[in-house]
């Protein structure tokens, strides 16, 4: 049998990238980027429902144009559908792995109980799985209707959403997982910096400040609407 060339010894970057405990934290960063970058987008969107019916229901047909004529109907929503989807399972997969990962290298618990670390990061794991159940809730109640309340209305997504924060479950559910997002993006946005080298000494306050005041603002803008239905600003 002839010997391996050195070429196909040596593993891919790719491989490489994926296998390393470093790679698996800089694929971690940098598809939890991706979904934040889409959650300021999205929050900013929701809170087009202030501005009435007419605003709500256009800035969601937008969406479904984006991109024509050189795109077809709905390909520039779908394109970002789906790179959400690989950035959710990398963030998760990655996520997973290194948990194990970390659990194979200490088989013996600690012997101190005493938290060692931030209610955001002992909560990352739970508050992914909470986010990852929303996400499948979300679609099915407004995106295929098959979940929704009452009179599911395609191309009316106005009173879609506010036929969901009509009902108690609807905002315990959608309240819930805007809090996990903000705890989530807390300690992950601060994490995912000190991953891609972004942090330093002097620059550590200025991050974990930073980090703050966007889980605030995303939980407070997503917050807002379901809280508009329920006091009637929103109906």
């Amino acid at each position: 049998m002839a010997l391996a060339t050195r070429a196909e010894r040596r593993p891919s970057m790719t491989r490489t990238l994926w296998d390393s405990t470093v790679g698996k934290k800089t694929i971690m960063a940098a598809s939890g980027l991706i979904m934040l970058g889409y959650l300021v987008v999205h929050m900013l969107g929701n809170l087009k429902i202030f501005f009435g019916p007419g605003e709500f229901n256009h800035y969601a047909h937008w969406l479904r144009t984006l991109g024509e004529p050189f795109l077809h109907h709905e390909w520039a929503l779908w394109i970002v559908r789906l790179v959400l989807v690989a950035a959710v399972v990398a963030h998760a997969v990655s996520a997973y792995q290194l948990s194990r990962r970390d659990i194979r290298a200490r088989p013996v618990g600690y012997v101190h109980k005493r938290a060692r670390s931030s209610y955001a990061t002992r909560t990352m794991r739970w508050g992914g799985i909470i986010l990852a159940l929303f996400i499948v809730w979300h679609i099915l109640d407004l995106t295929t209707g098959t979940v929704h309340s009452g009179g599911f209305q395609a191309g009316h997504p106005y009173q879609n959403v506010v036929d969901t924060f009509s009902t108690w479950y609807g905002n315990v559910i959608y309240i819930v997982a805007v809090l996990s997002v903000g705890l989530h993006v807390q300690h992950g946005f601060w994490s995912a910096a000190q991953t891609l080298g972004v942090g330093s000494a002097t620059r550590d306050r200025v991050l974990k400040t930073l980090a703050n005041v966007i889980a605030v603002v995303l939980t407070a803008g997503f917050v807002s609407v379901p809280v508009a239905v329920m006091t009637g600003v929103v109906s």
